[in-house]
């Protein structure tokens, strides 16, 4: 494998990153610097960055149903419990969430150790898809729902919903709705602009994943057909 693929596979930054760190001569192979990106790494070959061992695992990807009341992170100096509780020791590689979901968000959350394709789904420029339910204090308005679709103007800027479908009869306070954006909270954050409150949120689909098969707190090893299909959408090459 190419050394700046090495270092984005291992997690280490993304494979532009790693370019610049190679190229300013911050990494070593067998405690040689290398300057070439295109410098091909063997099984043996022992790499550090700035004097740190990278190792490259193999890579796993793992989707999550998550509960309410778990922290998206590896730990919490809090002592909260994390979305690691609940793969238990059935996962020994290093994996990390892709993402956020805030300890009171339910739903799907992706776990894994590629690092380069994290990055790509996270970041914004690659528009990953996202779908929610939304339980509100009250029923929605239509009025509301067409100026969601206009825009909502937030501290951090504008707001595009791809897609808003709101319940009828019983269930007039639920809301499913699809965006891409990444920015923090931002559904919460898009419905008490307008006054409402959210009172659940649920994540369903995530980059063309979807719960089914998953009861809450399930979690399942993704095929390689979904992480083709992944690795798809982040334009990365399988």
């Amino acid at each position: 494998m190419q050394l700046n693929k090495y270092l984005a596979h291992a997690g280490v930054c993304s494979r532009r990153n790693a370019v610049e760190l190679i190229k300013k001569g911050l990494v070593r192979v067998n405690g040689a610097i290398v300057k070439e990106p295109a410098y091909v790494v063997k099984e043996t070959d022992k790499v550090t960055v700035q004097g740190k061992r990278v190792i490259l695992e193999k890579p796993v990807y793992v989707l999550l149903n998550k509960p309410k009341g778990y922290i998206t992170a590896a730990s919490d100096p809090t002592g909260k419990p994390t979305v690691m509780a609940l793969l238990g020791k059935h996962v020994p590689q290093r994996i990390y969430p892709v993402g956020r979901l805030d300890q009171t968000t339910t739903g799907l959350l992706l776990l894994t150790n590629d690092g380069e394709l994290a990055q790509r789904l996270a970041h914004p420029r690659y528009e990953i898809q996202k779908e929610y339910v939304v339980l509100l204090d009250r029923a929605f308005s239509e009025r509301d729902r067409k100026h969601i679709m206009r825009g909502v103007r937030l501290r951090d800027g504008m707001v595009k919903i791809a897609k808003i479908f709101p319940f009828v009869g019983a269930k007039e306070n639920q809301v499913r709705l699809v965006l891409h954006s990444g920015k923090y909270r931002v559904v919460r954050r898009v419905f008490e602009q307008l006054g409402y409150r959210v009172k659940a949120l649920d994540r369903v689909k995530y980059a063309g994943l979807t719960k089914r098969g998953l009861p809450v707190g399930g979690w399942r090893v993704l095929t390689s057909r979904d992480v083709a299909k992944l690795k798809r959408i982040a334009k990365l090459e399988t």
